[in-house]
């Protein structure tokens, strides 16, 4: 993986009543990894619906541009969304939104903003989070959503976290993904957040107790493959994202893990499919693009391998009540509409290769159970500056 040199182009569209705190969370390590890079690395632009001063819910807030002038050529837009995320149905907004999903540009959600995103019909098929405060409504409204109680949840080119600090911890996962790990812990030490919390926190220990690991390498390695299941990357875009050689990396791997880098890496994404097939409707063949597998029969060879059961039969022994007997009927799928929504499509990893994947194509609305039912505008700002 070679650093890119354009900046990154990070839009931050910001709706009424959002957290100061979730917004600066977000944007200050940004700002910190161009300032300690000596570059250009990332290029914001701020949005609201009218343009101008955009207060938070404590007053202080951004100037920004209107959303009919706002320049779509991004590579992220973030909806930074408060108050109550799902009564929030502007036309506007949400034909925007289906527009950047159109042209390919990758979605983020901080706070209440998956909401936005699911309002709006791109989030089919991707796992996300929000804020737990309206973690039940979101469920009572689209019941077959892929929704997880986590920090920060990065599912190809959608990008939620749960307000608060947590976008702190997902922009420490952007950086190191795209400048290493060395960067990442950098803002992170600026920032006195040493404690950088993994996607899955609280629910999970960090990488280095839950795997009792002794080298920062293999720390940061664990949370870049945490944070691209769906999308793996590759042995030498873990070497490099962790400044230390393949070669390394492997011994690491094999001293304290006991298995290489991509068997251990190939794991964490079949336990990220067994929880998938028994906490989800997903289909097979979704499931297997959501974890990083090039084809459903890729998928199932590696599923049985590991467990030594196929994921259709650990489903239905899963949904099968306690002492019925097994049903020859599989379980029933469910069906998803075709939609002119998508953005792109990744190539997960066959099986002759575990390699840097990209985004995905999906469907724009979730599949449903048959039972449920003011001063001058600044528009974009290069993030340089002393930090504070």
């Amino acid at each position: 993986m070679r650093p890119d040199s354009r900046p990154r182009r990070y839009g931050f569209l910001l709706l009424p009543d959002y957290a100061l705190m979730s917004a600066a969370s977000a944007v200050e390590p940004l700002r910190a990894a161009n300032l300690l890079s000596g570059r250009p690395l990332y290029d914001l632009q701020f949005v609201s619906i009218e343009g101008g001063f955009m207060p938070s819910s404590v007053a202080g807030g951004f100037e920004t541009i209107a959303l009919a002038e706002a320049d779509e050529n991004l590579d992220i837009l973030f909806v930074v969304a408060g108050g109550d995320p799902l009564a929030q149905r502007d036309p506007r907004v949400l034909a925007f939104v289906r527009r950047l999903a159109r042209r390919g540009v990758a979605l983020g959600g901080i706070s209440g903003g998956a909401a936005i995103l699911a309002a709006a019909g791109v989030m089919a098929a991707r796992r996300f989070t929000i804020h737990w405060q309206h973690l039940d409504a979101m469920r009572e409204t689209w019941p077959d959503a892929l929704i997880e109680r986590r920090l920060f949840v990065i599912d190809r080119d959608r990008f939620t976290c749960a307000g608060g600090m947590a976008p702190l911890d997902m922009m420490h996962a952007l950086i190191a993904s795209a400048h290493g790990a060395a960067l990442a812990r950098a803002v992170s030490d600026w920032f006195i957040h040493t404690g950088i919390r993994e996607a899955e926190a609280p629910q999970q220990l960090d990488p280095a107790r839950k795997y009792d690991l002794h080298h920062p390498a293999l720390v940061a390695m664990v949370e870049l493959m945490t944070s691209h299941i769906a999308d793996p990357l590759g042995l030498e875009d873990l070497g490099q994202l962790c400044d230390i050689t393949p070669r390394h990396l492997e011994r690491l791997a094999q001293a304290q893990l006991g298995e290489s880098v991509m068997q251990f890496y190939r794991r964490l994404r079949l336990d990220k499919a067994r929880e998938l097939l028994t906490q989800s409707g997903l289909p097979l063949a979704e499931i297997a693009l959501a974890t990083g597998f090039a084809s459903r029969s890729h998928f199932s060879r590696s599923f049985r391998a590991q467990f030594g059961i196929s994921p259709s039969s650990r489903r239905q022994n899963h949904a099968r009540p306690e002492g019925q007997a097994c049903s020859a009927t599989p379980p029933s799928s469910i069906s998803q509409k075709a939609s002119p929504i998508s953005a792109g499509r990744s190539a997960p990893c066959s099986d002759d290769e575990e390699a840097r994947c990209g985004s995905d194509n999906g469907s724009a609305g979730f599949p449903r159970r048959a039972l449920h039912g003011s001063g001058p505008v600044r528009p974009s700002i290069a993030l340089h500056g002393r930090l504070a």
